[in-house]
């Protein structure tokens, strides 16, 4: 199946490693040219050097007020275009309602929250008809997933806002949809399953909740991404998609 991919031009945010850097992997792979970012100036040349002439990186915080600005005229500069963009955030800090901090709270909120809103916002105004703005937010829109407290609050409100903009965006002809990873074998949650006493028995645990019974791939997730900000996806608005093996077991 032809995506429509080639010569198409995205920003990825977050694209270092995880879901990000998988998404861009998959938007090359089939044609697409990606600016992708992180706040590592190391780790930005050395992701977008891995992907190949198609891709370009520019190291920026999306907590950063000007960074949507830059990140729009990149793309521009470096491949004469923009076609859609793909938030993704690092998660915030782990913990129960004790356990975090007001700083903590500021700094996700400024990155996760305030960050993705800025960045929506300067792409809807350089969007034309056939544009598109994704979010990747996680399972946690639906249930909450103890111990990320913060990410809990957050991530709903996300999901709203991109409702929200679906709405005003739509009679424009720019789409907005969002991702809902799961368990997907990525440092992040590698990193939350270690929190546990025993991270293989927490693992296994998981695993045995999702109806495939095994996490799943960042390929995997990145292939859904690279999909929905297709054209081949061109009536797909306003939706939520969870990436997940079927771990929510509601409609």
């Amino acid at each position: 199946m032809d995506l429509g991919l080639k010569d198409r031009v995205y920003v990825v945010t977050g694209a270092t490693r995880g879901l990000g850097h998988a998404t861009a992997r998959e938007l090359v792979a089939d044609g697409a040219k990606v600016v992708l970012t992180g706040r590592d100036e190391k780790r930005v040349a050395d992701a977008a050097a891995a992907l190949g002439p198609n891709a370009a990186g520019v190291a920026v915080d999306n907590a950063d007020a000007d960074a949507a600005a830059r990140l729009v005229e990149a793309a521009r500069q470096r491949f004469g275009g923009f076609d859609g963009i793909l938030i993704s955030v690092g998660g915030p800090a782990p913990g129960f309602v004790a356990d975090n901090t007001d700083e903590q709270w500021r700094s996700a909120f400024e990155s996760v929250f305030l960050g993705a809103v800025r960045l929506a916002r300067a792409a809807a105004a350089e969007l034309e008809a056939g544009g598109v703005i994704g979010f990747v937010l996680s399972g946690s829109v639906h249930e909450p997933i103890p111990g990320l407290t913060i990410s809990n609050a957050l991530r709903p409100g996300l999901a709203g806002f991109a409702k929200s903009i679906s709405d005003e965006l739509g009679p424009r002809g720019i789409r907005v949809v969002g991702l809902l990873p799961a368990r997907i074998d990525t440092d992040r949650v590698r990193e939350l399953d270690g929190l546990s006493a025993d991270p293989e028995a927490t693992r296994a645990a998981h695993e045995s909740r999702i109806p495939l019974r095994r996490y799943g791939l960042p390929e995997e997730f990145g292939r859904t991404a690279a999909f929905l900000l297709s054209p081949a996806a061109s009536y797909l608005t306003g939706i939520m998609v969870p990436v997940d093996g079927g771990m929510r077991h509601g409609f």
